[in-house]
């Protein structure tokens, strides 16, 4: 009975590796901490902590009227880099061109735009800051093997400092593909988190889940390769059936929360649901 019970042991613990899911014993994991709301429509395409540990979030109320006259008609999931807000815009199907804004902690917005390289996507999904401020990671839609990298608008010195034309530099090739992501937010110098919308369960076993893209080493603008694995599915939890929509996240560095972003289905879409997360070791 005893080898019976280890081997069945030992089978689900294979299992469980073999999902690409399961945390090793000691090892540290992200637990679910809390719950909170924000209005879609203002909150509920992305999110991201400011310094004193509040959250500013974006919607598609936060698109200003003078950008939708110019055609950014979606706004992604942003990121607050040294007391700079900055925002990831997109256009029309048809739009040859992407746009990044920086707001400084004075109010004043600058707009950065990338004309769209050969088969690149029209889709702006999120702005990810490195952590030394220098390179702004960005993604398309749908499937993908690789994440965008870009000179930090105005942070770093390479780019125009009143705004203007912002030009790709390296990517971040992937070992694997992914698809639909959401928002992406750095954990530490070499690791990223990011929230897929992918339901298929054909990439990943898990539907909607949040990723990790390890880095080889410090982003400095050159082309690298990162590791991507599935850490959990974002929870689908709501009193409505239907179609979930897994949105935004931000990791804050100064309280070690994690938090993702889930619109639920039907009517219960009016709002937004922020999961909390902080890693724990069992």
């Amino acid at each position: 009975m005893r080898r019976q019970l280890a081997a069945l042991a030992a089978l689900l613990g294979a299992l469980a590796l073999g999902s690409g899911t399961a945390s090793a014993a000691g090892e540290p994991h992200w637990a679910e901490a809390g719950t909170a709301y924000t209005g879609t429509l203002g909150g509920g395409q992305g999110l991201a902590s400011r310094a004193d540990g509040s959250l500013l979030y974006r919607g598609l109320a936060s698109i200003p009227l003078e950008l939708r006259l110019k055609g950014w008609n979606h706004i992604g999931d942003p990121d607050i880099a040294r007391g700079y807000v900055v925002d990831a815009y997109q256009g029309a199907d048809a739009a040859t061109s992407k746009m990044f804004t920086v707001t400084t902690p004075a109010g004043r917005r600058l707009e950065y735009v990338h004309p769209l390289n050969p088969g690149e996507k029209v889709n702006n999904s999120f702005a990810a800051v490195s952590p030394d401020g220098q390179w702004l990671v960005a993604g398309e839609w749908g499937e993908q093997r690789r994440l965008q990298v870009f000179p930090a608008p105005l942070l770093n010195p390479s780019t125009p400092q009143a705004g203007g034309e912002l030009k790709e530099a390296g990517q971040i090739s992937l070992d694997r593909p992914v698809r639909d992501i959401q928002g992406c937010d750095f954990v530490t110098d070499t690791r990223l988190v990011c929230a897929s919308n992918d339901a298929t369960g054909t990439l990943f076993p898990d539907i909607r889940p949040l990723l990790q893209v390890d880095l080889p080493g410090r982003l400095d603008g050159r082309p690298v390769t990162g590791t991507v694995k599935s850490l959990f599915a974002l929870p689908q939890r709501s009193v409505c059936t239907g179609t979930f929509e897994a949105e935004g996240v931000d990791y804050d560095a100064g309280s070690g929360t994690l938090r993702t972003q889930m619109i639920p289905p039907g009517v219960c879409a009016v709002s937004t649901t922020v999961y909390s997360y902080r890693q724990v070791t069992d």
